[in-house]
């Protein structure tokens, strides 16, 4: 998993509320679980014309003029601007997959499903949540400068814009640390790997019986 600190990236918005994932990856996509290769289905239903289905070459596919992601301004974008309850809906994990696929690394809105938000922190994704006042801010100087960019410092919990503004937003302890060193729950019980062998080697010195074929047959 990637680590997040400090990101300064483009912001492009998702300028609704109630954002669900099966919006974010719609279900026909959820058949594999490789965790890579969601990110040109992101958004699937509003980013293209036709109907998407899975192995498609999205290449070839018919975009929809009106939809932001599509705007040239926005090419590029690492940073996604929300709105309320974003990724509501199915606690699928996809959803996180096809914004880290994409190239977001960093969505601002503010509020998250809960699971959402905890699956996100988990796949490299930073969810910030700030005032609806803050973001409302936001997507002004977004839609009024092209180019609009921010920082976004996780090591300070910052979000710094020009003009010298600075807001600072919350994360919980342990999952902060975990995003900033890129540690996902498989990554931290390997952190103490040493520790598990050594405890296997001792059991299996203690209690031989246990580790003997047909064991507890």
């Amino acid at each position: 998993m990637k680590a997040f600190t400090v990101h300064e990236g483009l912001v492009a918005p998702m300028d609704r509320a109630n954002v669900d994932t099966d919006l974010i990856i719609p279900k026909q996509f959820l058949k594999s679980i490789k965790r890579s290769g969601f990110g040109p289905n992101l958004f699937d239903e509003l980013r293209y014309l036709d109907e998407g289905e899975p192995g498609q070459d999205c290449s070839q596919r018919p975009l929809n003029p009106d939809f932001p992601l599509n705007f040239s301004r926005y090419k590029g974008a690492s940073v996604l601007l929300g709105r309320e309850n974003f990724g509501c809906g199915s606690s699928r994990e996809h959803a996180p997959w096809a914004l880290e696929d994409y190239g977001f690394r960093c969505v601002i809105a503010p509020s998250f499903a809960d699971i959402f938000y905890n699956n996100c922190f988990k796949n490299g994704v930073l969810p910030v949540v700030l005032t609806a006042e803050q973001v409302d801010e936001l997507f002004a100087d977004l839609y009024a400068n092209e180019g609009f960019s921010v920082t976004v410092d996780l090591e300070k919990q910052e979000v710094r814009l020009s003009g010298d503004r600075c807001w600072s937003f919350p994360v919980e302890g342990y999952r902060r640390q975990c995003l900033l060193e890129g540690l996902d729950d498989i990554g931290v019980t390997l952190k103490s790997e040493d520790a598990i062998r050594s405890y296997e080697a001792a059991l299996r010195t203690r209690s031989p019986w246990l580790f003997r074929s047909g064991a507890g047959a």
